[in-house]
């Protein structure tokens, strides 16, 4: 998926996401694409609801 194929808020909330959880380099972020940016921020999402006691959501909006 190109840049200009999704909105820079969701290039921001995505590298703000894992830059904050993972403690990633602005440059490692955006050198994954769009889909494993995606799917690190699915997997983070993952970890904290579990942590957090929270069960675990099966829908396609559950991020």
């Amino acid at each position: 998926m190109s840049l200009r194929s999704y909105s820079k808020k969701i290039l921001y909330e995505e590298i703000a996401f894992l830059a904050y959880y993972l403690h990633w380099s602005h440059k490692e972020i955006m050198e994954l694409s769009h889909k494993e940016r995606n799917i690190y921020c699915g997997e983070v999402s993952k970890i904290n609801k579990k942590i957090n006691g929270e069960e675990e959501k099966n829908n396609i909006f559950s991020v």
